[in-house]
């Protein structure tokens, strides 16, 4: 099927196909890299172009020399320094919306015993970093902690974050009804926005997020207050009842 033709120029239904899909790819690159570091990397990468575009017009024979050089290596600067971002978009891409269906707490008494233990955790001013896994596992930072495979209770998490217990620090991740694992390192967060105002426990739930499709519920253990982290941002709840709420509505529940 052709829509029009300018002379050799055609354009048919295959052609408005490739336009769309590659639209889409920018569309959805964008989405990934707005907020983060990547927007100024990008340009940078921006302006070297402005100034090879203009070496090799004017004939400039040592930037042209020195703009080739970076060149030959740099696709693999380039996914090095967008490492985080390249493995966030292909987890994506894994898990695509229309596919995509939400893991299920087994009974909605695992969503109200994390709830209850948010808000005990939260009235003694314990820290806590609390993360619930979804459709991407964990695996490589569970291993990073200490397997429990416990039965998920309000009690048993607000005694696994009480201050001086051996697996206090560190993250608590959740799969399904069970804790699987306590004192879980988690990746921080580059974005500046995040730099001063939070310490690593906030960092380290924002950072799950980017990386993952988890959600990581932080409590204060200076103020009390509870955040909840999801898709590399970071909410603050005014209320503990609105943890519910919020986590209902993300679960898919």
């Amino acid at each position: 099927m052709e829509f029009f033709r300018i002379g050799f120029i055609r354009f048919g239904l295959i052609d408005l196909i490739d336009v769309s899909i590659v639209a889409f790819l920018f569309y959805r690159f964008l989405l990934l890299v707005k907020g983060t570091r990547a927007v100024q990397i990008l340009s940078g990468i921006f302006l070297l172009f402005l100034i090879s575009f203009g070496a090799f017009w004017f004939e400039m024979e040592g930037l042209k020399w020195l703009i080739t050089n970076i060149a030959t290596v740099g696709i693999l600067v380039l996914v090095i320094v967008f490492q985080p971002e390249i493995r966030g978009a292909l987890a994506q891409i894994g898990h695509p919306r229309l596919l995509r269906r939400f893991l299920k707490l087994e009974e909605s008494k695992t969503l109200d015993e994390i709830v209850k233990a948010a808000r005990k955790l939260s009235e003694l001013k314990y820290g806590a970093l609390i993360v619930i896994e979804k459709n991407i596992g964990l695996k490589n930072y569970v291993l990073s902690g200490k397997s429990l495979n416990a039965l998920v209770s309000a009690d048993f998490l607000v005694t696994l974050f009480t201050p001086y217990t051996p697996l206090h620090d560190g993250a608590a991740v959740i799969r399904g009804d069970m804790v699987v694992a306590a004192a879980c390192t988690l990746p921080l967060t580059t974005k500046p926005e995040y730099s001063q105002l939070f310490g690593m426990r906030h960092k380290a739930a924002v950072g799950i997020t980017e990386e993952s499709d988890a959600l990581a519920i932080a409590v204060s253990e200076e103020t009390g207050d509870i955040s909840l982290a999801y898709e590399g941002k970071l909410q603050k709840l005014s209320d503990p009842s609105l943890l519910k709420e919020a986590l209902s509505k993300l679960l898919g529940k």
